[in-house]
């Protein structure tokens, strides 16, 4: 069960229940009405209403029901980077789903979260803050309750969350660093590919060159303002230096890696429940590690 609790101060002293709540935490107007409509909200354990003025020292906690996810446990690779009551972060292995699909409809992360809630004895809904490409390593965040993942999504749209890329592109990257202004679409309904076309989305991705290689590479940190569908993959192709193992868009080369050489290595953001500020990473996997050493 997640749980919130404030206690009250003195300086608190006139403020109704519901003023402490908007003044203390950030839930939506809609979850407050979810809270209301099912008894969540409590000060000192019992049932109070919002209008309520409680003393210096009394407790208003906030507990949601549990709920849990129908996907089948399965043993696939779970790996915390970071845990605590209101998220689970995650380094996603390459070359599983994120979350079922038609065509993939089981093996997925989704389900080595299931055989993880039940092996750790908690109950949770699984929600995915974000996605990454089934052969894209790195971290993934899962919000235990609604709120959450609302709220990382909220500063998502407000360009309050770094998400930052490790990938080796083919050919030597001429410049230090660059922007990639560039919007992004679909080739045609229903076509996995995306493409760079006039009437795509807007889309941004920042890059900096950490190594060049004499066999024609380079190691690249790339950082994203927007998050469109294969954003990286389409933007290093555009400009001539593909993601390495990236059959999609023309940097394949399987006698050197059998995925594309992308990982997601860092993400920062606000708690979504404490505000403070977090800040996650997972190293550079094994795969793309001996890539590096191949074309040095």
């Amino acid at each position: 069960m997640s749980k919130w609790e404030y206690t009250i101060e003195p300086e608190d002293g006139g403020r109704s229940v519901g003023e402490l709540l908007r003044r203390n935490f950030t839930f939506s107007s809609r979850m407050m009405t979810r809270f209301k409509q099912n008894g969540c909200i409590k000060l000192n354990g019992e049932a109070v209403r919002m209008n309520a003025s409680p003393a210096p020292g009394d407790v208003i906690s906030i507990s949601l029901p549990e709920e849990m996810s129908g996907f089948a446990p399965e043993a696939v690779p779970i790996v915390p980077v970071f845990e605590d009551d209101d998220l689970l972060v995650i380094d996603k292995p390459a070359g599983y789903v994120v979350h079922p699909t038609k065509g993939q409809p089981a093996h997925t992360i989704a389900n080595g979260l299931a055989k993880y809630i039940a092996d750790t004895g908690q109950a949770f809904k699984i929600r995915f803050v974000n996605r990454l490409d089934m052969d894209t390593s790195g971290i993934l965040v899962v919000a235990k309750n609604a709120h959450c993942q609302k709220e990382i999504v909220r500063q998502m749209g407000e360009h309050k969350v770094e998400k930052k890329y490790l990938a080796v592109v083919c050919g030597i990257v001429p410049s230090e660093c660059g922007t990639i202004d560039a919007p992004i679409g679909q080739l045609a309904p229903g076509d996995l590919r995306r493409a760079v076309t006039s009437p795509g989305q807007p889309s941004v991705t920042r890059y900096s060159v950490l190594k060049r290689y004499p066999k024609g590479y380079s190691l690249v940190e790339l950082s994203l303002e927007t998050g469109r569908t294969h954003q990286i993959r389409v933007h290093m192709s555009h400009i001539g230096h593909p993601v390495v193992g990236d059959r999609l868009y023309g940097g394949e080369n399987v006698l050197l890696i059998e995925r594309q050489a992308l990982h997601a290595c860092f993400m920062s953001f606000f708690h979504p429940v404490t505000g403070s500020p977090l800040e996650v990473s997972a190293e550079m996997p094994a795969d793309i590690r001996k890539l590096i050493e191949k074309v040095k």
